[in-house]
């Protein structure tokens, strides 16, 4: 295998995940500013935060199939100028309105990155390195997470540093657009659908050679060739027979790594340890150690993913998930248990959902998706991971003021053992499969 050009092209095609990041988790240390330049009440400031997931929700959805049309690389180039076009809005804006439109802006590149970047990956990557290479993504996204929390604590003294907060991701939007038009292939399983051989070939044996690509092609046209409908694939073409059961589950899953809680934690970070009692400052730092054991662990996984399997980190990661949520629950109750036991109890969430869920989610789905459909059923099934992450970042400052930590966690906890029984009965291990045994495996072969 030829790593250097597939450790490139990866590396280009997690830069939407570097930016997911840096767009989600950068606005937590302009909170409480917000709050103040636009006095805003709990549900205005729900608004403020949550309105990216609005957009997240129209990116994800429409993101695949304007990628199926016109190609995974012309989609990431339009995402890579909506970052720039977003964080100059946000951070130049003093009207709320202008304020929550350059943030659902930036929604459609996070929502489109979060669909485009693990497609891409698993539509170039060997089976014996997909999981691995698309878990980088997931790496990539935490690594923005991560720095966002540091930038945020060094702008958080400055005179209007929550703009600066808030400017960055144009930066690395500029970057990103330029690594992708200077050197950055189309994926060769769209290529392939679109009737280009020759430049699937081409782009196949870089991976790994002249072997390697006649045999993939091999495996791809088949693969294409018992889907023999020409026709455009719609969302509707999602729910019939055995695809829609494997939609459901693609659909379910990345609902359950929405509603167990992680967007609240990391948009809300240092608002959930002020709520303990600490101050702002004391609370950006411990963020930034929520964002570093994120990082860690995320490490973790990209590490075991293709050795201990999907489903063993998948079972792990929420169990703990919801051990660490009920301890954290208490320990809004108890305040004996507070102070350094709500950090460790968060960290522990944070580890196992950052080993687990947050990077596992988006290998699963793109994996179980067959290739003439991937394209839209990961808008779908991402969609709907944005719509309950919309919910849960919009109402979770309402829920922490008006029902208290102890019942909010206690939520998440309970939709974390939902989950572990839901991956125990019905995900299917996928590790070191081709896409195109995994679409025979669960009875896709010839479906239309």
């Amino acid at each position: 295998m030829n790593k250097r050009f597939l450790n490139w092209v990866t590396f280009v095609a997690i830069n939407g995940g570097l930016l997911f990041g840096l767009n989600m988790a950068g606005i937590s240390g302009a909170i409480p500013f917000l709050r103040d330049y636009f006095v805003l009440d709990d549900i205005a400031l729900g608004l403020a935060v949550g309105s990216i997931m609005i957009g997240c929700l129209v990116g994800s959805l429409f993101a695949g199939s304007l990628s199926d049309k016109y190609g995974r690389k012309a989609m990431m180039i339009i995402t890579a100028v909506l970052f720039m076009v977003s964080a100059l809005g946000c951070s130049l804006t003093s009207s709320l309105w202008f304020f929550v439109a350059s943030r659902i802006i930036a929604g459609i590149a996070v929502g489109a990155a979060s669909v485009l970047g693990p497609t891409y990956i698993s539509e170039i990557a060997p089976a014996e390195r997909r999981g691995t290479l698309v878990s980088f993504n997931q790496l990539a996204i935490v690594i923005g997470i991560l720095l966002s929390y540091i930038i945020d604590y060094a702008f958080v003294n400055l005179d209007n540093g929550w703009r600066y907060m808030l400017g960055v991701p144009f930066v690395f939007g500029l970057i990103n657009l330029i690594f992708l038009l200077i050197s950055f292939p189309e994926s060769p399983r769209w290529l392939a659908k679109v009737g280009k051989l020759e430049l699937t070939h081409k782009i196949l044996e870089k991976v790994g050679g002249k072997t390697y690509a006649d045999k993939e092609l091999n495996l791809i046209t088949t693969s294409l060739n018992n889907q023999t409908s020409d026709k455009r694939v719609k969302i509707k073409d999602l729910f019939r027979g055995r695809l829609a059961y494997v939609v459901l589950l693609g659909t379910l899953l990345a609902a359950f790594q929405q509603i167990t809680g992680i967007n609240a934690v990391v948009n809300y970070a240092p608002t959930i340890f002020q709520q303990t009692g600490v101050g702002s400052d004391t609370a950006l730092l411990q963020s930034i150690i929520v964002g570093f054991v994120n990082f860690v662990f995320t490490i973790v996984a990209v590490r075991l993913v293709d050795k201990l399997g999907r489903k063993t980190l998948l079972l792990w990661g929420a169990g703990g998930m919801a051990v660490s949520l009920a301890y954290l629950a208490l320990a809004f109750t108890f305040h004996s248990l507070s102070g350094l036991g709500v950090l460790i109890s968060l960290l522990s969430y944070i580890a196992f959902m950052a080993a687990s869920l947050s990077p596992v989610m988006w290998v699963v789905t793109s994996e179980m998706y067959p290739t003439r459909y991937r394209g839209v059923a990961m808008s779908f099934s991402t969609a709907v991971s944005w719509a309950c992450a919309l919910l849960v970042v919009q109402f979770f400052p309402w829920m922490l003021h008006s029902l208290g930590g102890m019942v909010s966690f206690g939520i998440f906890g309970g939709f974390s053992l939902l989950a572990f029984i839901f991956i125990k009965v019905y995900i299917p291990e996928t590790k070191g499969k081709t896409l195109e045994q995994i679409e025979s495996d669960l009875g896709l072969v010839n479906v239309e």
